[in-house]
């Protein structure tokens, strides 16, 4: 049980990192009907989440992969809300779209550790996505704004 748990939990954060990358791509070239369509994706990647949170009570893993879990799973639902259900403009505020960045790497950076437990070879890919993740996240907000 605790070996399928980590390899899905490195499964849902490199498809997470793979999906944010498409995103960043579909904005870069203007296309932000289907970056906002993935973005549906992406919720639906809680479901699994939530399904390690939960087993993770039995596995007794250690308090710091449940704040993992827990702030992919906050930042999900918050960016559903600000991007999806609200609506919001946000990110044309200075403030705001740097709590947000501060969020979205503090939860995906989070994932990387809970891609670790299924081993160095998931821990080496998440971490090259996260790379790339991050790099297009700050190239396609200079270049588009959102």
């Amino acid at each position: 049980m605790l070996t399928l748990t980590n390899l899905m939990g490195a499964v849902v954060a490199d498809v997470y990192f793979a999906t944010c990358i498409l995103i960043f791509v579909f904005r870069l070239r203007g296309k932000t009907q289907i970056s906002h369509a993935i973005g549906y994706f992406q919720m639906v990647l809680a479901l699994p989440l939530l399904y390690l949170f939960w087993q993770a009570l039995g596995l007794e893993r250690p308090v710091l992969y449940f704040i993992q879990i827990g702030l992919m799973l906050a930042f999900i639902l918050v960016a559903t809300l600000l991007d999806y259900v609200l609506q919001l403009e946000f990110r044309k505020v200075r403030w705001s779209v740097i709590s947000y960045v501060v969020f979205f790497f503090a939860a995906t950076g989070g994932m990387v550790g809970v891609v670790a437990t299924a081993g160095p070879l998931w821990t080496l890919f998440a971490a090259v996505l996260f790379f790339i993740m991050a790099a297009l996240a700050f190239v396609q907000r200079a270049v588009t704004g959102l």
